[in-house]
C-alpha cells in the first residue's frame, strides 16, 4: 500500500519496549496479589477481634468471680478481718485460699485486708512462737505442695502492694520495725517472717520471688522512697524494706539453696547493685552483702556475664549516674571486707578484678578531676581524654565514691589476694605457671583501666611503695623472656586480649608506669649503691625487653594512629581491651620509661650505651627520619634514644642545612652586617641582634670587628669573622662575672636566680642569650659552654626531681636523703615548710605550701617536704629564666629538634665532645694545594708539631683557622669546605720563610710558608696562633 499523506493511519508503536497485553498481564496479577492482601488482612481483623472479645469475657468473668468470692470473704471474715481467728491461717480453711484469689494491689478495699492479715500474722505468731504450725497446722508433710503454693503466693501480694502503691506510701517506704502501725513496716515484716531461711518452704518461696522479678519491684520501690528519704528518721535503724532485702539476698547461694537459676536481667547485681549510693540507703544490707561467702556468689555471677559480654543491666537513674558506674561504685565499696576475710579466695580475686576491670573500661575519665594536682596533669595528661569522653560527666558525689573505694586497703587487698603465692626468688629457671598468669593477666588488666579512668598520683605511690607489685611484674616478665614463654602466656590471656597480641603487652603497660614512678622517688644512693628496687643487672635486662618491645610496637608491627584516649561506651557493654589502645599505650609509657634510664645510665653509666639503640636502624630508617609523618620520624619524636647518637646527628644537620638553603636562597645579598666593638661585644650584639625579625636571624649575618683602637680589623668575612664572633660572644655572654649565669660545684652553668637584682632587664637579657644559642647551633658552630644537665632539661621542657639536685646543691641533696632516711622523730627537728633564699646577701623566705610558715614536717610528710625543696630550687627558681631563654632559643631551633637528644647528648651538640682532638682524623680529611702533598717533607712536619701540641694549644689552631675552637661533632669528615694547607711564599728564600703562617677562616683554609726545620715551623705557627691579633693575621 502506498503512503496516502494521511498520517492518521500511521501504526502506533510502544516505545516501553511491553506488548499491550504484557501490561495488562502485570496489572492482572497486581490487582490479585492487592485482594489477597486485603482479605488477609480482613481474617487478621477479625481474629484479633475474637481474641479480644475472648480475654474481655475472660476477665469480666474472672472479675465477676472476684467479686463473688471477695463478698463470701466479707461475710464470712468481716470487711476488716474482725472475724480472723489463728485458725483461719490454716490449711483448710478458706480464709487464704480466698483472699489469695481475689487479691487486687489496686484495690484499696484489698490493701488493706492484706494490711490487717499481715498484722493478725504476726500477732499470732508472737502468742505460738511457730509458724508452720500456724499455717501448717500439725502435719507439714502431708499437705507441704498446698502450704508452699499459699506462703508463696502470700510473700508476693505483700512485696506487689508495696510496689504497687509505692506513690501513695512513699513516705513509709523506708519505716523501721519500731514504727509497726505502718502499712509497709506489716506488709514487709510478713515477707521477712515468710521467708525466714529456718522455715522448710524458704527456697522455694525466695525462688518464687525471683522468678516474678521481686528484684525489679525492690528497685522502683527503693528509687520512690529516696526521694522522701530526708522527710523520714530512720538515722541508726534498719528499715523493713532493708531487712527483706537481706533476708532474700542472703538466702541465694547459700547452702543448701535450690532456688532456681534466673535470667541476669532482674538478677540483684543489675537490679539492686545499680542503686546510686545503695550503701548509705541500706548500710546493713551492705555488712550482709560483704560476707565472703555471699558476696563471692554476687561477683561470680556477674564474673560470668562479663565473659559472655551480656549487657543485663537496667535503664540508667539518670545521665550523671549510669548503671555501670553505680555498680562499680557499690561493689568497690563493699569489696574490702570481702578481701580481708582470711578465707577469701583467689578465684574471688579474679572475679572481682575481671568484673571492675570491664565496668572500669565503660566510664569516662576521671582525670580532669579538680581533685588532681598540677603535678599528676603535668605527668599523665597523655592518657585518656577524648571527644566521647567529655559526652559523659558522672555526678561528683559518684565519683568520688569510685576514687576513694580504690584507695590503699583495697589495693593491699587485692594485690596480696592474687599475689599471696607467687614466689619473688630470682634463682627460678622455669616460667610462670598457670595461676600466675592468670593473677598477672587479671591484675594488670584492672590496673591499666584503673590508669586509664582515675586520677594517678595517689595510687601510683601505693603501688609503687605499698604492695609488691614492681618486683612481682618483674620476676613474672624476666622469667618469660629468658624462657621464652611469652607467646605460652599470650594464649593463656586470651579472653583479655586476641590471641595475635604479644604476651608482655599487658604486662608492661602496668610495670611502665609505675616503675617510672618509682624511679622519680627514688634517691642515687638506692638506685645506684643499693640497687633498689631492681639490681642493676636486671635493669640491664629490662632495658633490652623494652627496647624490642618499643621497636616491635613502632617500627616492625605499627598501630595504626591514634589520640591514646579510651573510648567511652554506652553501659558495660566493651568486649576487650581494645589492643591497639594498649599497644599505643604501652609504646608512650615504655618510651617514657626507657628514657628515664637512659637518663640514669647518663649520670653513672651501669650498662651500654649501645643497649638502648635498636637494631634494625639502617640507611633507609634515616632517609626516612627526615621526611614529616613517617613512621622513622614518628620513631624520632617518641623514641629517638632507639636510634644511634650519630645516626640523629645526621639527621639534625641536615634538618640544619636546609633551614639555612632556604633562607639563604631567599636573600642574595647580606642584609645582616654587625659592626662590634670588640671590647663592647656583648653590649653591640645585645643591640643589633635584638633588632633582628626572626626571618633576619635564620639569615647569613656578616661581621667587621673594631679593635680597641676604633680601627676596623682587616679581613672580609665570609663565615670566619662570624664564626669567631659567635665564639668570643657566648665567651662574653655567659661568663659568671656578669651575673646572668651561676656555677655548679662542677663548673657547669645555670640561670643566676638572684639575676633581677644585678640587670634591671634582666630576663630580655636571657631571651638574647636564648636566640645566641640557637645561632650557633643552627650555624653548625660549636661553643665551649658547660651547661648543668637540670637547665638543659629546661629546653626539653622537662621537669627535675630530687636526683638531679646533686648537680646543684650536693650539700643540700645529703640533708634532704638524710631526712629521708631519719629513723626518729622528724618533727622533733623544728622544721617547717619554708625555705631561706640567701642572694647577694640578703635572705628572703618562701613558703613551700599555702601556710607553710606553721605547717611541721613530720614523718608522714616529710617526702613530700623534700620533694618540695628540690622543686624549689630546681624548678621554681629559675623559671622566669629557664622561659625567656627557651622562647628565645626556639625562635630558631624547633623542639621538634632538640627532642631527639637527651641531656647529655645536647651538651655534646652545643659544645662537642671533651675528648683531645683528633689529629688523624683532620689529617685524613685535608686537602692540599699551590705544590703541597700528602707526603711533602713540610706537611711531615706540620702533623708532628701539631701532634705535639697541647689539647689548649691545638683548640688555638683550630680557631685560628676555623674560625671556631671545636671541630664537627661528627669528624672532620663534616667541616664544610674540607680543610686545606695552600703553600705561601713562593720559593723557599729566606724573606718568605719570614713570613708567618696565615689563615682564610671563610675557607677553613691555612696559608703555610715552606719552612725548612720543624723548630722553625713550631715556633712560627705557635706565635700565629698566639697573637690574638684578630684578623690582622689574615
Amino acid at each position: 500500500m502506498f503512503f496516502s499523506g494521511d498520517s492518521s493511519t500511521r501504526k502506533r508503536v510502544d516505545l516501553g519496549g511491553r506488548s499491550t497485553k504484557e501490561r495488562d498481564r502485570q496489572k492482572l496479577l497486581e490487582q490479585t496479589r492487592l485482594e489477597r492482601n486485603r482479605r488477609l488482612w480482613i481474617r487478621q481483623q477479625n481474629s484479633a477481634a475474637l481474641k479480644i472479645q475472648k480475654c474481655f469475657r475472660g476477665r469480666k468473668v474472672a472479675a465477676a468471680e472476684h467479686s463473688k468470692v471477695r463478698e463470701q470473704f466479707y461475710g464470712r471474715y468481716g470487711r476488716h478481718c474482725q472475724n480472723v481467728d489463728r485458725f483461719s491461717f490454716g490449711p483448710d480453711s478458706e480464709f487464704l485460699r480466698q483472699l489469695l484469689f481475689f487479691f487486687d494491689a489496686r484495690s484499696v478495699g484489698d490493701f488493706s485486708i492484706l494490711v490487717e492479715t499481715c498484722r493478725l500474722l504476726h500477732q499470732f505468731v508472737r502468742d505460738t512462737g511457730d509458724i508452720v504450725s500456724l499455717i501448717a497446722g500439725m502435719d507439714y508433710s502431708s499437705k507441704h505442695a498446698l502450704v508452699k503454693h499459699r506462703v508463696k503466693q502470700l510473700a508476693y501480694i505483700c512485696i506487689k502492694a508495696v510496689h504497687q502503691n509505692r506513690n501513695q506510701l512513699k513516705d513509709q517506704l523506708f519505716a523501721a520495725p519500731e514504727e509497726p502501725t505502718m502499712s509497709t513496716t506489716l506488709l514487709l515484716e510478713a515477707l521477712v517472717l515468710l521467708i525466714d531461711p529456718k522455715l522448710p518452704w524458704a527456697c522455694d518461696t525466695v525462688g518464687y520471688l525471683l522468678q516474678r522479678r521481686a528484684f525489679v519491684l525492690y528497685r522502683e520501690i527503693i528509687f520512690t522512697g529516696k526521694e522522701s528519704i530526708k522527710t523520714h528518721n530512720s538515722i541508726g535503724r534498719v528499715s523493713s524494706l532493708e531487712r527483706s532485702l537481706a533476708v532474700v539476698i542472703s538466702h541465694i547461694g547459700q547452702e543448701p539453696c535450690t532456688c532456681p537459676n534466673i535470667d541476669p536481667h532482674w538478677s540483684f547485681s543489675s537490679q539492686i547493685l545499680t542503686v546510686p549510693f545503695l550503701w548509705k540507703l541500706f548500710p546493713y544490707l551492705g555488712e550482709v552483702f560483704a560476707r565472703q561467702g555471699l558476696s563471692q556468689h554476687y561477683i561470680n555471677q556477674m564474673a560470668l556475664c562479663v565473659k559472655s559480654h551480656a549487657d543485663v543491666l537496667p535503664k540508667d537513674a539518670s545521665i550523671e549516674l549510669p548503671g555501670y558506674a553505680c555498680l562499680i561504685g557499690n561493689i568497690l565499696e563493699s569489696s574490702g571486707v570481702a578481701l580481708s576475710q582470711t578465707d577469701c579466695s583467689f578465684q574471688m580475686a579474679l572475679d572481682l578484678a575481671g568484673v571492675v576491670t570491664f565496668l572500669l573500661e565503660a566510664l569516662p575519665s576521671m582525670k580532669s578531676s579538680n581533685r588532681e594536682s598540677k603535678e599528676d596533669s603535668m605527668g599523665d595528661d597523655d592518657m585518656i581524654e577524648g571527644d566521647d569522653a567529655m559526652e559523659v560527666c558522672l555526678n561528683n558525689d559518684l565519683e568520688r565514691q569510685i576514687c576513694d573505694a580504690i584507695d590503699l586497703r583495697f589495693l593491699l587487698q587485692l594485690t596480696n589476694v592474687l599475689f599471696g603465692g607467687i614466689s619473688l626468688a630470682s634463682g627460678s629457671h622455669h616460667g610462670p605457671d598457670d595461676k600466675e598468669v592468670s593473677a598477672v593477666g587479671a591484675a594488670c588488666a584492672f590496673l591499666h583501666a584503673t590508669f586509664n579512668t582515675l586520677p594517678l598520683e595517689r595510687i601510683m605511690t601505693i603501688l609503687a611503695y605499698r604492695t609488691e607489685l614492681v618486683l612481682v611484674l618483674w620476676n613474672f616478665m624476666r622469667r618469660c623472656h629468658e624462657n621464652q614463654k611469652w607467646q605460652s602466656v599470650s594464649e593463656q590471656l586470651a579472653y583479655l586480649l586476641p590471641g595475635d597480641a604479644p604476651g608482655w603487652l599487658l604486662p608492661l603497660a602496668v610495670f611502665c608506669p609505675v616503675y617510672k614512678h618509682m624511679l622519680t622517688l627514688v634517691d642515687n644512693e638506692e638506685f645506684y649503691e643499693q640497687e633498689k628496687p631492681l639490681s642493676l643487672k636486671d635493669i640491664r635486662c629490662l632495658v633490652i625487653i623494652l627496647r624490642q618491645a618499643l621497636w616491635q610496637l613502632l617500627w616492625v608491627n605499627p598501630t595504626a594512629p591514634t589520640n591514646s584516649m579510651k573510648p567511652v561506651t554506652t553501659r558495660a557493654s566493651n568486649k576487650k581491651h581494645p589492643v591497639e589502645l594498649i599497644q599505643h599505650r604501652v609504646s608512650i609509657v615504655a618510651s617514657e620509661l626507657l628514657s628515664q634510664l637512659q637518663d640514669w645510665n647518663n649520670r653513672r653509666e651501669f650498662t651500654s650505651p649501645s643497649d638502648f639503640h635498636a637494631d634494625g636502624v639502617n640507611e633507609f630508617f634515616i632517609a626516612q627520619a627526615v621526611i614529616e609523618n613517617t613512621r622513622a620520624n614518628d620513631i624520632m619524636k617518641q623514641a629517638p634514644f632507639l636510634v644511634p647518637f650519630t645516626s640523629r646527628v645526621k639527621i639534625f644537620t641536615s634538618q640544619l642545612a636546609a633551614a639555612r638553603q632556604r633562607h639563604e636562597s631567599n636573600s642574595v645579598f647580606t642584609r645582616n652586617r654587625f659592626r662590634i666593638r670588640r671590647d663592647r661585644i656583648l653590649e653591640d650584639a645585645y643591640d643589633q641582634m635584638s633588632a633582628l625579625s626572626e626571618d633576619d636571624l635564620r639569615g647569613p649575618i656578616r661581621v667587621t670587628f673594631v679593635n680597641e683602637f676604633g680601627v676596623e680589623e682587616a679581613g672580609i668575612d665570609g663565615g670566619g669573622i662570624f664564626k669567631d664572633f659567635m665564639e668570643n660572644i657566648t665567651q662574653a655572654a655567659f661568663d659568671v662575672q656578669y651575673g646572668l649565669f651561676k656555677e655548679t660545684s662542677d663548673h657547669l652553668l645555670y640561670p643566676n636566680p638572684g639575676s633581677g637584682m644585678i640587670h634591671e632587664q634582666h630576663l630580655q637579657f636571657f631571651h638574647f642569650l636564648g636566640v645566641l644559642l640557637a645561632k650557633a647551633m643552627f650555624e653548625g658552630i660549636l661553643v665551649d659552654i658547660p651547661f648543668a644537665t637540670f637547665f638543659l632539661s629546661k629546653l626539653k621542657q622537662k621537669y627535675n626531681y630530687l636526683n638531679d639536685l646533686p648537680s646543684l646543691d650536693p650539700e643540700l641533696y645529703r640533708h634532704l636523703i638524710f631526712l629521708k632516711h631519719y629513723k626518729g622523730d622528724i618533727s622533733e627537728l623544728e622544721l617547717y615548710f619554708v625555705i631561706v633564699n640567701n642572694e647577694y646577701g640578703e635572705q628572703t623566705e618562701e613558703e613551700l605550701r599555702p601556710r607553710g610558715k606553721n605547717l611541721r614536717v613530720t614523718n608522714e610528710n616529710v617526702i613530700s617536704f623534700i620533694h618540695l625543696v628540690a622543686n624549689h630550687r630546681l624548678n621554681f627558681q629559675i623559671h622566669q629564666q629557664s622561659l625567656h631563654f627557651l622562647r628565645g632559643f626556639q625562635q630558631l631551633i624547633p623542639k621538634d629538634w632538640i627532642d631527639m637528644f637527651n641531656e647529655h647528648e645536647l651538651q655534646l651538640l652545643i659544645s662537642g665532645s671533651l675528648d683531645s682532638l683528633d689529629v688523624d682524623d683532620l689529617r685524613m680529611n685535608t686537602n692540599y694545594v699551590g705544590g703541597y702533598h700528602s707526603e711533602h717533607y713540610v706537611i711531615d712536619m706540620f702533623w708532628e708539631v701539631l701532634k705535639s701540641f697541647s689539647l689548649e694549644n691545638q683548640k688555638k689552631f683550630l680557631k685560628f683557622v676555623t674560625g671556631c675552637s671545636r671541630g664537627p661533632l661528627l669528624g672532620f669528615k663534616y667541616l664544610e669546605p674540607l680543610f686545606c694547607i695552600q703553600r705561601a711564599g713562593g720559593n723557599a728564600a729566606e724573606g718568605a720563610l719570614d713570613r708567618l703562617p696565615t689563615a682564610a677562616t671563610c675557607m677553613n683554609l691555612l696559608k703555610l710558608p715552606p719552612y725548612r726545620s720543624k723548630e722553625q715551623l713550631e715556633s712560627k705557627l705557635m706565635y700565629a696562633i698566639s697573637a690574638d691579633a684578630g684578623f690582622d693575621l689574615s
